[in-house]
């Protein structure tokens, strides 16, 4: 992957910009209600629109494959990636365990809703723009170190296979707050009190399930516990169904069914248990890297357990109606590092720690030879790559909030 000094490719951020409200407004027409939500959602910051954008991202990399240092099929590690990686998307999350009393928690990659097989590149082009988009409150020379920071890291694991090592006090603090956390407070964030039951608060992110999807979606929670394994599902009556709604969640995935399923769990008005069953689709990244086999929530979970040291509990896969549903069980230990809170003076060891995960998620899902360094030139021509993406992202969020303005508010 040999840099160049040739300019990259120029792309229009208005066209990407009108490209995309068509996309969000096609995405969420079986709910235009959604439509200012997402626009809120994507309009706090240029990071929250690369958040909500993925296909975009692989539309510009399509067009100007020399902005991730090459094609899909240009040499380098290849594998499973997580496709949709940003800042954002490593946190905190129990971990599955041999007993449901173990809060045994993992900091890592936490999305892999566009996990596909593909060249690590993009993943590491992605996360770096990212950066850049996060560090822009920064002197943008610090926020350009924090590059070398993130591709040393990534090296160490994915490269050199070095452990990854312990994380950095803010990641270290993060675990240590949320490993106590008990299950009340996640019922209380999401649940009220109905007489004696418990339901989901309807309002802003839990809205009623449609009656037509009630049936079926008790039908599809019950096909999933019954392909758990048994230890999981010894007591039958821990998943019994006390409410179902339709859940608001996510910022690229708004728009896609989305079902909180609460349960029985240990009985009790504090003992409830909640599920999230989300509706996968195909990757954002399947126009360069081929569109994958396994129906969309199957991958999803593949690529889970082919890349992470430890998945979430309870994680399985469903259908309903025909649609390919990832289901997991909630837990009150997730959670993720703010990126903006974390002091300066941190930032490099904790975007080096993120390098690390994801290089060793890399190192782990890895498809052929294993790189055992970058190539020459890789690193100058990411980091030029990212540089561009960050200030085409910046253009193109300016330029769809300018568009958007048309759009009825919530």
């Amino acid at each position: 992957m040999p840099a160049s000094s040739a300019p990259l490719s120029p792309i229009d951020p208005w066209k990407l910009a009108a490209d995309q409200l068509a996309r969000d407004r096609a995405r969420l027409a079986a709910y235009p209600h959604l439509l200012p939500h997402k626009i809120d959602r994507m309009a706090a910051s240029p990071l929250a629109f690369l958040r909500g954008t993925a296909p975009l991202f692989y539309d510009v990399l399509k067009a100007a494959p020399e902005l991730a240092g090459g094609g899909p099929n240009e040499g380098g590690g290849h594998g499973w990636i997580a496709g949709d990686l940003h800042l954002e998307n490593f946190g905190v999350f129990r971990c599955a365990a041999p007993s449901d009393e173990d809060d045994r928690v993992s900091f890592h990659v936490n999305d892999f809703d566009d996990a596909v097989l593909g060249p690590w590149r993009y993943d590491l082009v992605r996360l770096a723009t990212s950066v850049l988009l996060g560090a822009r409150t920064l002197d943008g020379r610090q926020a350009l170190s924090l590059l070398e920071a993130l591709f040393d890291g990534y090296a160490a694991t994915a490269f050199a296979g070095e452990p990854i090592g312990a994380p950095p006090p803010t990641v270290a603090e993060l675990i240590e707050k949320v490993s106590s956390r008990k299950r009340e407070v996640l019922l209380a964030a999401r649940t009220e009190l109905d007489g004696n039951e418990r339901r989901f608060s309807r309002g802003p992110r839990y809205l009623d399930l449609a009656p037509s999807l009630i049936g079926p979606a008790r039908a599809t929670f019950a096909a999933y516990v019954a392909s758990l394994p048994a230890d999981a599902r010894a007591h039958a009556d821990a998943f019994e169904i006390v409410d179902l709604a339709f859940r608001v969640a996510g910022n690229g995935s708004l728009g896609s069914l989305r079902i909180a399923v609460l349960v029985r769990g240990k009985g009790g008005k504090n003992g409830h248990w909640i599920f999230d069953m989300k509706e996968e689709d195909a990757p954002s990244a399947a126009g360069l890297c081929g569109a994958p086999r396994e129906k969309p929530a199957v991958r999803v979970e593949a690529a889970m357990r082919a890349t992470l040291p430890h998945v979430p509990r309870m994680v399985g896969t469903t259908e309903l109606d025909g649609k390919s549903m990832l289901v997991r069980r909630l837990a009150p230990q997730e959670d993720r590092v703010r990126f903006d809170r974390v002091p300066p003076e941190e930032l490099p060891a904790v975007v080096g720690h993120l390098g690390r995960l994801i290089g060793e998620a890399h190192r782990r899902g890895a498809e052929g030879t294993v790189p055992t360094s970058f190539a020459e030139g890789e690193r100058d021509a990411l980091r030029r790559g990212a540089v561009v993406l960050a200030g085409l992202h910046e253009s193109t969020y300016l330029a769809y909030l300018d568009l958007a303005r048309a759009v009825p508010t919530a």
